[in-house]
């Protein structure tokens, strides 16, 4: 049996043309059905529907042998576990600070960094030599700075739309994201024959 791990939304749209290529088609549909394990044209293939932040752990306990991620969740992850044998080159965006237009230089304390990104923006700001306040928050990251809970964010921006409606820019870049195929590094080993002919076919089907 392999197992492979995906999100809804975005992710999940462009990853199936993908695994078209390698012969794997989902039989029931995310958006219509309620089953969270998904089958496919494969009786020893299925499709486990997760949320986006918990593909990589379900890959690393073995609980999927395969998942696609986007880097910034590998990033915030730290990758234990896993391989990462292919950038997909889907669902591209990039991984900034994001501070108000207007905004004034803080004078004393620390910078307040509000994001979900915990790990990845204790990281950056570390590799900068600046010491930061986290402030750890799951979603609408833009307030933020609006309501003076922090003076920046550390956030995926992919047109940077919802950054200027907000009164908020982009300040620095840390990372281009896309989605990565990932793999269980026991599932390799114990079945690799059947998960590298589909990574070779995936492989195909991005270049």
């Amino acid at each position: 049996m392999i197992t492979i791990a995906l999100s809804k939304g975005r992710i999940y749209k462009e990853t199936l043309p993908l695994l078209a290529a390698a012969d794997i088609v989902p039989t029931d549909d995310p958006d219509k059905s309620r089953k969270l394990i998904l089958d496919t044209n494969h009786d020893d293939v299925k499709l486990v529907i997760i949320r986006a932040t918990d593909v990589p752990t379900y890959v690393q306990f073995g609980a999927a042998d395969l998942g696609v991620a986007g880097k910034d969740v590998l990033l915030e992850h730290g990758g234990e576990g896993l391989y990462e044998p292919l950038d997909l080159k889907i669902a591209k965006c990039k991984l900034m600070t994001a501070g108000l237009v207007d905004a004034k230089p803080r004078v004393s304390g620390r910078l307040r960094v509000a994001t979900k990104f915990t790990n990845v923006a204790k990281r950056y700001f570390e590799s900068r030599g600046e010491q930061i306040e986290l402030i750890k928050l799951y979603g609408s990251m833009e307030l933020g700075p609006i309501v003076g809970l922090s003076d920046l964010i550390v956030d995926v921006v992919d047109t940077g739309n919802t950054l200027k409606a907000n009164g908020l820019k982009p300040v620095d870049h840390i990372a281009d994201i896309s989605s990565r195929l990932v793999v269980n590094k026991a599932s390799m080993k114990m079945k690799h024959e059947k998960i590298s002919a589909i990574i070779d076919q995936i492989s195909a089907a991005v270049s």
